[in-house]
């Protein structure tokens, strides 16, 4: 199985839940370290390598701090996720600040905190300049329309909202030079959870093609190359994870073939990954409410799509696991449910599994990525807690459980009024 297995036995997991309920989402502090350090080594040649952690992936300031100490910064797209990473103890251009539909607000706290400006369309700069001037440096993203294929979960480039067109990123560079920008930096995102190792090299050939191209046309020459993220995890059985060695061997030579003639040698280059870094090491752990017999057979969990949507909104397969029937035959044919009032509220459908009871324990893999992140309160369901499973072998709370009385804190109950 490609997913990796939860380092927790059934009875460790059920002493666990005397303190902390299911469901909760849990991650592995160390082997998200182990994973840290190992895309590090894999692009060890590359002169200032670093990875901006997606904060949108796994949004928890104790898990950014342990990618802090590893040598991660943040890559960020709200207020709330600068706030959240200055929290952690990331600051200044160890933040990527790449919004959409960006307000001045965000501007102006991310100047603060002194993060890269990474704009996503030339609307932006007009903003940027009124809210906090014209930075020293500046980051465009990039978005090669029909001359790249996205894939199912980002979409196309041609149809997407993102990114400076071909046809006016020379122009954005250009403009940004006049106004005094002294640094510059190229950034793409054009894939999401892709698996295909070759796809991230030619896009590497695509952006250093580009960052040749800008330099020679308009004199801007490019410090950094941000190659975004969207590296994929293996969610399904038979599926094989990224070899990043791969991808790195075949940056270096596309380095060497187009950047170092183009007088672009030492170029940085970064990544902002946050699925293949922490995705295979979270887990959501959830109890069989309810056996149901009706058409079909349904086990119905006390998680549910408010815990992780990403099989309801992309069909997408989260393998399962039953601490302590390992060794089970998986003869039983199960929709895994949960009980909210949606019909596609279903982890796993027609699912082989152990035979299921009522009481027993489930485990949903690789959701530390996209899991709790994605969580929401609709049918009134309140958001889990987070745990983390430490180094050192405890457990620790780092999010506690959604209450009734959160739920209903944003209400007003005072009669505010407007008049018209």
């Amino acid at each position: 199985m490609s997913s990796a297995p939860l380092a927790l036995t059934r009875s460790q997991l059920e002493k666990i839940c005397e303190t902390f309920p299911t469901p909760f989402h849990i991650y592995d502090e160390k082997r998200i370290r182990e994973n840290a350090r190992a895309m590090k080594d894999a692009f060890s040649w590359i002169p200032g390598f670093k990875n901006y952690f997606a904060v949108k992936a796994c949004p928890n300031p104790v898990i950014l701090q342990i990618l802090r100490e590893e040598g991660f910064g943040a890559d960020c797209s709200s207020l709330p996720e600068l706030i959240m990473a200055e929290k952690a103890g990331i600051t200044g251009e160890n933040i990527m600040f790449t919004s959409n539909d960006t307000p001045a607000e965000e501007f102006v706290e991310a100047a603060r905190l002194g993060a890269v400006l990474n704009l996503d369309d030339i609307t932006h700069m007009e903003t940027m300049e009124k809210s906090v001037g014209i930075p020293e440096l500046v980051c465009f993203r990039y978005n090669p329309g029909e001359a790249r294929t996205g894939n199912a979960i980002i979409g196309h480039p041609s149809e997407a909202k993102y990114g400076v067109t071909s046809e006016q990123i020379l122009d954005a560079y250009s403009l940004m030079k006049e106004k005094g920008v002294k640094r510059f930096g190229l950034h793409t995102m054009v894939a999401s959870n892709e698996l295909n190792g070759d796809y991230f090299i030619e896009t590497a050939r695509m952006l250093f093609t580009l960052a040749a191209d800008i330099n020679k046309k308009t004199g801007v020459r490019i410090e950094f190359i941000n190659m975004g993220g969207g590296i994929g995890i293996p969610y399904k059985p038979g599926d094989k994870a990224v070899n990043l060695s791969h991808i790195s061997d075949g940056m270096k030579e596309l380095y060497e073939q187009i950047l170092i003639p183009s007088g672009l040698d030492p170029m940085r280059i970064v990544f902002e990954c946050g699925r293949m870094v922490t995705g295979p090491y979270g887990y959501l752990v959830s109890r069989v409410r309810h056996i149901a017999e009706k058409y079909k057979t349904y086990a119905g969990l006390d998680a549910s799509m408010a815990n992780l949507m990403r099989p309801a909104l992309y069909g997408a397969y989260h393998h399962i696991s039953v601490p302590g029937k390992e060794n089970y035959p998986s003869e039983k044919i199960y929709d895994v449910t949960g009980s909210l009032c949606e019909n596609n509220d279903k982890f796993a459908v027609d699912r082989f599994l152990p035979e299921l009871d009522p009481g027993d324990l489930v485990v949903i893999h690789d959701t530390g990525a996209h899991g709790y992140a994605m969580g929401f309160n609709y049918n009134g369901k309140l958001r889990s807690s987070e745990l983390l499973l430490q180094e050192n072998g405890k457990v620790r709370l780092i999010r506690r459980a959604e209450r009734v009385e959160d739920y209903f804190a944003t209400l007003s109950f005072d009669e505010e009024t407007v008049d018209l």
